[in-house]
């Protein structure tokens, strides 16, 4: 098995992946962490709701504005590399964390942890671009949104009992210091490329030559004057943003104050969203893949995922398990937006895959750092003036208001993969020749509908 695994690139890339995806699920293990933690967080630190959001959201303003530098890291000095870097800087940030003795130190190493995690998902992204084909791509990347949601699970009701058992800050301490280690194994054993760890190309994987400074330029310049990225971006802003305020926030004080529950129990609905973020997205994605289609799944997905938030929304307490299969809906049918990276990653040439599905990225977690803050806000004009063990009680109206907030934000999204599925209709979805793209050889924007499509994959134009 350890010869095979040495020989054969087909098996060799799967390890390669799984090392960075572990990586992967520690960073999601931290940004969703704050929901269990929401109660310790405002009771060691002194936080209103509002301060509690901020410090959660700490995390996703550095993650999202570092998501085009990430894109050209990963696009010009390799995946492994920035994903070495960046586990390093997570993982010392988590440590500090655990240490931080007031609300600014926890703020700055909060702030160290988003630096530090913003750039594994593109550089995973960008590895699987050099070692996957084309037509694998959307099922890779909803693989990889499964790990978060591994990572989501964990962040739930383990991490609870984990902080029951031995306190908050061992805990996170401890996390940061396993992340190290993976730090380690990402260095030695990830390779960028199938040839930088010894193989022939893959069939079917075109070779994608490091891009020169012009040619990142020129790239960065397409992707941001191309406006079905900002469409993208938007949707993501808001779909990506209200699952991880939902599930790395708000989700469990609203079941603990609404139904007068434990924070263990509560961390169970949590735990829902976060099994249907590891069922939803690959499954989409593969389903993507063998049907050709991406807008079609993005139209019907956008319509069920806004529809499962306005059932909270509306009702404000309804029955536990009407709350647990929205969580589960809102995790799995976040797979539909996530159908974006493939959007983009098959408009734009290969050479620019990071640089494109970096810029779509970095709109997630802009709508993750501002979401919750505004949620804060307006279950801070709902505050009952009670504290209870130091921490805030909020009205059932006040959660009201803030699942409004998310559903206006899915209906957002909602509206911008009907205005994706308009556009293929019209034809207008093909960016560069799809045999120019995969040598890595852009064309002008003022071009884009000369080919048209061929209707066979939505917008991907394949």
């Amino acid at each position: 098995m350890r010869l095979r695994l040495r020989s054969d690139p087909l098996r060799r890339r799967w390890l390669l992946w799984a090392t960075l995806g572990v990586v992967f699920l520690l960073v999601n293990v931290n940004r969703l962490s704050t929901a269990v933690l929401s109660e310790q967080l405002m009771v060691a630190f002194g936080t209103t709701g509002a301060q509690l959001g901020t410090l959660h959201a700490m995390f996703f303003w550095v993650y999202a504005v570092m998501q085009i530098p990430t894109g050209v890291l990963a696009d010009r000095i390799g995946p492994r590399l920035t994903a070495t870097a960046g586990a390093a800087v997570m993982n010392v940030g988590a440590i500090w964390f655990s240490v931080a003795d007031g609300y600014l130190a926890a703020l700055v190493a909060r702030g160290l942890v988003g630096l530090g995690g913003s750039v594994i998902f593109v550089c995973i992204l960008r590895f699987c671009a050099n070692w996957y084909r084309a037509d694998e791509f959307a099922t890779m990347s909803g693989l990889t949104f499964a790990v978060s949601g591994v990572g989501g699970v964990l962040a739930t009701t383990p991490l609870a009992i984990a902080v029951e058992a031995a306190g908050w800050r061992t805990t996170v301490g401890w996390l940061g210091i396993a992340g190290l280690a993976f730090t380690v194994l990402v260095f030695a054993l990830v390779r960028d490329t199938p040839a930088r760890a010894g193989f022939e190309p893959l069939e079917g994987v075109p070779e994608q030559p490091t891009p020169s400074n012009a040619q990142l330029r020129s790239h960065l310049e397409g992707v941001l004057r191309d406006p079905l990225i900002w469409v993208v971006s938007v949707m993501l802003f808001c779909s990506s943003g209200v699952n991880l305020t939902l599930f790395g926030l708000w989700g469990v004080p609203y079941v603990v104050q609404t139904y007068d529950v434990s924070v263990t129990y509560a961390s169970v609905f949590t735990l829902l969203g976060g099994v249907g973020l590891m069922i939803g997205p690959p499954g989409i994605g593969w389903l993507s893949d063998r049907l050709e289609r991406r807008v079609e799944l993005m139209v019907a997905g956008g319509a069920a995922f806004t529809t499962a938030l306005a059932v909270i929304a509306v009702i404000g307490d309804p029955p536990l398990p009407v709350v647990g299969v929205a969580f589960f809906l809102s995790g799995a049918l976040l797979g539909a937006f996530l159908l974006g990276y493939a959007v983009v990653k098959d408009r734009h040439p290969d050479s620019a895959s990071g640089i494109s599905t970096g810029t779509v990225n970095g709109a997630g977690f802009f709508g993750a750092a501002t979401l919750p803050t505004i949620m804060g806000w307006a279950l801070d004009a709902y505050w009952t003036g009670e504290l209870v063990g130091g921490v805030r009680v909020y009205t059932e109206a006040g959660y009201r208001l803030a699942f409004g907030i998310a559903t206006a934000a899915g209906a957002v999204a909602f509206a911008c993969t009907v205005w994706l599925y308009y556009r293929e209709k019209r034809g207008a979805t093909s960016l560069v020749d799809p045999d120019a793209s995969r040598a890595g050889n852009s064309s002008d924007l003022d071009d884009e509908n000369a080919d048209g499509d061929d209707g066979s994959r939505g917008v991907a134009g394949k």
